[in-house]
């Protein structure tokens, strides 16, 4: 299980790396609203804009390096979280689940699976 967990832990980690510094470091160009959905593109018309996206992306950073190291994950854990939850609602509610299989799921399989390993650290947030 502590394999696993690893392992868990550097995908997980690596996955948010590698998706903030695609954004941040303006790897890729968004496509343009017209190939969107129109929800979604006047979702990121008020996301990117902003400087909000920016700074989740930041926080994802952070996130994804702080659960790389083992003595800092569960900080990390606690990090992406609301990141997790966000993404997720967005594919969900306003993408209608379009392309929510592919990447959301797996990075919110791969932190489910870490917070069950860390389970017993997590227990005194719930008492």
């Amino acid at each position: 299980m502590k394999i696993a967990a690893h392992i868990a832990a550097t995908l997980l980690g690596l996955g948010f790396i590698a998706f903030s510094l695609i954004i941040l470091l303006n790897l890729v160009t968004p496509p343009p609203p017209s190939q969107m959905d129109p929800l979604a593109a006047q979702f990121m018309g008020v996301f990117a804009p902003t400087g909000w996206l920016k700074f989740v992306k930041t926080f994802e950073l952070i996130g994804g390096v702080l659960v790389l190291i083992p003595r800092t994950r569960n900080f990390g854990l606690l990090v992406l979280g609301p990141i997790v939850i966000n993404i997720a609602a967005f594919h969900i509610l306003v993408e209608h689940g379009k392309d929510f299989v592919p990447v959301p799921l797996v990075l919110g399989l791969l932190a489910l699976f870490l917070l069950f390993c860390e389970r017993q650290k997590f227990a005194g947030l719930l008492r």
